[in-house]
């Protein structure tokens, strides 16, 4: 009766997320989608586009940072119908508006509420699943950016030719406002909420020693391990993100290919990004059921590694081995290689960073991941595109290439580590 106590809330609590971060996803989205209608009736240059796009940007990369925080101070469910309420209303008073002003202002409040998502997501997971469940259903949730991502533009565009861009916002936006009113009656912060036993591993073990949920914020600062999950993170997030915004301009203009091979290439990398993130989840699941976790080392940290070895190779190959006269098949290959290669670390390193922290500060330690990771994607943005200003794309992809080759090499080394994050027991050697 436990079992299916579990396994009904555990499949509501799931969708419930999962549709609501769909809606996230797809009205951090919305104006992308209606720029064109939008621009149509109001005159906007690349530079007023840009402000207001940039302004949504810099307010999630703050916000998902103090989201992490909050996660662990306060109720999870409630952060994140909160935040997709604040979505919804944002996108709505956005249809009623019609300055650039206002655009640029309510699309920065847009960035604050996104970033309410997916720390209290992370937060939820773990307490709802085992440590040999956890991954599967991380990765499985974070789909529902692809699935937003996909399929926002058709919805949008059959909206749109029914309806203008005003209305197609103010639908999105009531939609939100009125998902986060089930999320927040749906969606349960613990088993404890619904009169069943916790299954969290920190309130397993004995209650003489949980000293790994009472840790302080600077006992987790200390943690070596944290920084080597940051810095990988940020390596790999940063390579990642320098193929996904330069490689199609890479193949153009230095290769010689075609917009529509360039663009099938993107295409053929998320599709390996998305099944690289279930693949990552599930087979690390079942090394952590093989083994367990523990004070040292962690099962997934194979995975991990063979995956990171697989963007190496692949971004080898795919700078020394293309030209002009390639195959559409052999490029669209070393996409989809990459694809899955790079978004199965990402995913990796987010429950990592989460299940080896203190259950109390969780969510702070997949903020602080994060924030690196979005320190990646910066770098990969004015300073790689400088690189191959003053020498080439090709030499730019090299030092990506050096930098997550250096990087993979590190953690080999460095795999064994301590990974339990947070207070050290005195009896633990």
């Amino acid at each position: 009766m436990a079992a299916g106590g579990y396994g009904r809330y555990r499949a509501l609590i799931f969708a419930a997320m999962f549709v609501g971060y769909t809606l996230y996803y797809f009205n951090r989205k919305t104006f992308s989608f209606v720029m064109p209608a939008v621009m149509a009736e109001v005159p906007l240059g690349k530079d007023e586009l840009g402000l207001i796009t940039s302004s949504q940007s810099a307010a999630y990369a703050i916000s998902k940072f103090v989201s992490g925080v909050l996660s662990d101070q306060m109720s999870a469910r409630w952060l994140f119908s909160s935040g997709l309420l604040m979505v919804g209303l944002v996108n709505v008073v956005f249809s009623w508006s019609s300055t650039v002003t206002a655009f640029a202002g309510l699309w920065f409040l847009n960035g604050l509420a996104q970033g309410l998502g997916w720390p209290p997501c992370g937060k939820i997971l773990r307490k709802w699943f085992e440590p040999s469940q956890f991954g599967t259903w991380w990765a499985i949730l974070s789909t529902s950016m692809n699935l937003a991502g996909g399929l926002g533009p058709i919805v949008a565009a059959l909206v749109s030719m029914n309806y203008d861009w005003r209305k197609t916002l103010s639908f999105s936006g009531f939609t939100c406002v009125a998902v986060s009113f089930i999320c927040l009656v749906l969606i349960k912060n613990e088993p404890s909420d619904v009169g069943l036993p916790n299954i969290e591993q920190g309130a397993k073990k004995g209650k003489k020693g949980s000293s790994s949920d009472n840790s302080t914020l600077t006992e987790l600062l200390l943690s070596p391990y944290l920084w080597v999950l940051s810095t990988g993170y940020l390596v790999v997030f940063g390579v990642k993100t320098c193929c996904t915004d330069w490689g199609q301009l890479f193949l153009i203009q230095e290769r010689g290919q075609s917009m529509l091979v360039g663009s099938s290439y993107m295409s053929a990398l998320e599709i390996g990004g998305l099944v690289g993130s279930i693949a990552a989840g599930y087979l690390s699941d079942r090394a952590v059921a093989k083994v367990g976790l523990s004070s040292y080392g962690n099962p997934r940290h194979v995975l991990l590694l063979s995956m990171m070895a697989g963007m190496c190779v692949s971004m080898f190959l795919f700078r020394i081995t293309v030209t002009g006269d390639s195959p559409k098949l052999w490029i669209l290959t070393l996409g989809a290689v990459f694809g899955f290669s790079s978004y199965g670390p990402i995913a990796l390193f987010g429950v990592i960073a989460n299940e080896s922290a203190p259950a109390n500060l969780c969510g702070t330690s997949h903020a602080i991941v994060a924030l690196m990771a979005n320190v990646g994607g910066f770098l990969a943005g004015l300073p790689f595109s400088t690189i191959a200003k003053h020498y080439s794309w090709a030499t730019a992809f090299w030092v990506a290439e050096v930098t997550c080759i250096a990087c993979t090499v590190a953690f080999f080394f460095l795999r064994n580590i301590r990974t339990k994050m947070g207070r050290i027991p005195k009896k633990a050697d």
